[in-house]
């Protein structure tokens, strides 16, 4: 019996699941995920908020004294600048303003994830660094895509979908002329790396480095080396936190 014709036919369902099967594992990756989620937010943005206002940019790296910080969306308006993190996820998602870690529910399993807040927040310091502006005219605004479902109360400035928008719109009180948009959008497009994927693999490094806790660090506020103490007394006391080499004169303190 002449099992080529079979044996052609099994190859040719390969050469289709095979890269198929590659292509669905890929769009599963938190990678593609979170340029997904981007795109996403892109897309609504383009169709609701009107571009002679709300002057865009997306996926600006900028430099920072411990490496690099990358920021999805900024939007700067007369009505404020708008530093939008997005998160594409599913499930049941469980947080407080204040928690360190939010926690994502999907199906049996959970996951442990950094508070989108804090995250953003460094956000907001690059920024307002870079630009020289005003922080209360700063404001975060996080955006989850996927179908989550918020299980506890979140602040205002947490949206699902499109809730970003209605978010940035209720903002009607003009802080900046359109020049000073003007010269803050040029600031941010002089001043951050080139998009490129070389600048996306060194920021990924330099995030690998932050979390080595053997990796030498810099301190944000003066540049000098942080360094690993320990608290002596007090309810805390034996706990370990990274301190700046400069003090008393620099008092900066971050989380071990």
């Amino acid at each position: 019996m002449d099992y080529s014709p079979i044996i052609g036919q099994v190859w040719g369902m390969l050469a289709w699941f095979i890269p198929a099967a590659v292509l669905i594992g890929l769009l599963k990756s938190p990678w593609a995920k979170g340029h997904i989620g981007e795109l996403l937010v892109r897309f609504f943005a383009h169709r609701q908020l009107d571009e002679r206002t709300y002057r865009r940019l997306h996926n600006v790296t900028l430099n920072t004294p411990d490496g690099t910080t990358q920021i999805d969306h900024v939007f700067l308006s007369p009505y404020g600048i708008f530093v939008l993190e997005t998160k594409n996820m599913s499930g049941w998602i469980f947080g407080s303003e204040k928690q360190a870690q939010w926690t994502q529910k999907l199906y049996k399993r959970t996951f442990k994830f950094q508070n989108p807040l804090r995250q953003n927040y460094k956000h907001l310091k690059a920024l307002e660094a870079t630009l020289g502006a005003n922080p209360e005219h700063l404001h975060s605004v996080i955006t989850f895509i996927g179908g989550s479902t918020f299980k506890t109360e979140v602040p205002a400035n947490v949206t699902q979908g499109i809730g970003f928008i209605r978010y940035i719109q209720s903002f009607q009180r003009a802080v900046f002329s359109e020049a000073e948009v003007d010269a803050m959008l040029h600031a941010l497009q002089t001043g951050r790396r080139t998009p490129t994927l070389a600048t996306h693999r060194e920021h990924v490094q330099n995030l690998k480095r932050r979390s080595d806790p053997t990796a030498e660090r810099q301190c944000p506020r003066c540049g000098n080396e942080l360094l690993i103490r320990t608290v002596k007394s007090g309810s805390k006391a034996g706990q370990q936190f990274w301190g700046c080499s400069w003090f008393p004169k620099c008092r900066t303190i971050q989380s071990f």
